[in-house]
């Protein structure tokens, strides 16, 4: 009965082809929108994900700064981090894990006629040891030469490319700002992050940084590389502890730095990402609302152009409910029709989109699932008016309807 009614439902969309594709465009855009957007929107938190796993998922990060309350009119700026502040974590948890400093700040870096703006980072001998960087060329620099501030650096490959192209940098003198120093390593390609281009990077030792590129003794964050994941907790509450105690926070005061980890961060991302994507998924499914009155108008018109033909049905045999289910049948498969066209334009848009970005090309199959199911639903529920009217005509009034 029910194949009997699907064989029907296509023979009779078949007959009035652009028609039936002229109904249907409301719920084919409709759904090509949410599956497109909610793909897009899977393939760039993964992205976001993996660059932010790329970076360390054991690292804590350390930095000046109230947390925000929303409730206080004003926010106290923080004193900066200092030397004080890395040497008095290295001294206290040095021995449980990987400490860092690094200071940041954008420059220009040139060799004879070429330069290109850059990321410069100063950073202690352990911050290699944290990113775990792979080198492309030479060496990173020594612990002799990070204790003594000596000119010296690591560049990223676009810096490297900008300034050499495809010649090796090794041993060459560049200009940062107002010093020089000499490369001694390329790092290999690692593309972007959450955090910026990773490869526009110039790396010099945290003294140098200080002594001849920013003249201050502050730094940006301290970085701490648990040993594994159980780790992380118990060193946040005691890197909190010590940091109260280096920067001298009495008790009943807040704290004016953040330690966080980056199942924080990529915890946030989620979230935010994840809010975005239903927003705008929300807007375009007004579309499936529009393609399912379009459903109706259409099957209500259908049902006035067969009412001789219901009435027939009804004279030799046919029930209310045949009639009920045949036209349901058809406007359910009517709108399965927009959403199975409408999925395939999505997923084609949302794999040229995430190309030209590019992410990683994510379709959910739950997302299709339920995308398919809505589909089906708004077929029935705005088919059941007109399904229900054309049961209740009376087979005697509906056989004299020309």
């Amino acid at each position: 009965m029910l194949m009997q009614s699907i064989l029907l439902a296509l023979r009779s969309i078949a007959r009035n082809k652009l028609r039936s594709l002229l109904t249907l465009l409301g719920v084919i855009i409709g759904v090509a929108a949410v599956i497109a957007l909610l793909t897009i929107g899977g393939g760039a938190r993964e992205h976001i994900n993996a660059g932010m796993a790329n970076m360390g998922s054991r690292l804590i990060f350390v930095f000046a700064g109230e947390r925000p309350d929303p409730s206080a009119p004003v926010i106290n700026e923080a004193k900066p981090l200092t030397n004080a502040h890395f040497n008095g974590l290295e001294k206290t948890i040095g021995s449980q894990a990987i400490v860092a400093a690094v200071a940041t700040t954008s420059m220009r870096a040139s060799f004879g006629a070429r330069s290109v703006s850059a990321q410069v980072t100063g950073a202690s001998e352990n911050h290699f040891l944290q990113r775990e960087w792979k080198l492309g060329r030479g060496r990173l620099f020594s612990p002799v030469e990070a204790e003594s501030s000596a000119s010296v650096c690591v560049i990223g490959s676009q810096v490297s490319k900008a300034l050499f192209g495809q010649e090796s940098a090794l041993s060459a003198r560049i200009r940062i700002g107002p010093a020089h120093c000499r490369v001694v390593g390329e790092l290999s390609a690692r593309g972007s992050s959450f955090s910026g281009q990773q490869d526009m990077q110039v790396y010099v030792p945290l003294g140098l940084f200080q002594t001849r590129l920013s003249g201050k003794t502050e730094i940006n964050e301290i970085l701490i590389n648990a040993p594994n994941q159980a780790a992380i907790e118990p060193l946040k509450a005691q890197i909190t502890q010590e940091m109260r105690n280096l920067r001298r926070i009495g008790p009943g005061r807040n704290d004016d730095f953040q330690v966080d980890d980056m199942a924080e961060y990529i915890d946030q991302t989620n979230a935010l990402v994840g809010s975005i994507t239903a927003f705008l998924s929300a807007i375009a499914a007004i579309s499936l609302l529009v393609g399912g009155i379009g459903i109706m108008n259409i099957m209500l018109v259908s049902v006035t152009e067969r009412t001789r033909e219901i009435g027939i049905r009804m004279a030799i045999g046919a029930r209310q409910r045949d009639i009920l289910v045949q036209f349901l049948t058809e406007a359910s498969v009517l709108s399965l029709l927009g959403g199975l066209t409408g999925i395939a334009l999505g997923l084609a848009i949302a794999w040229g989109v995430t190309t030209l970005m590019g992410v990683h090309f994510a379709p959910g199959l739950a997302d299709i699932a339920a995308i398919t199911a809505i589909s089906i639903a708004i077929g029935i529920v705005f088919g059941f008016f007109p399904a229900l009217r054309g049961a209740r005509l009376d087979p005697i009034e509906a056989l004299r309807h020309e």
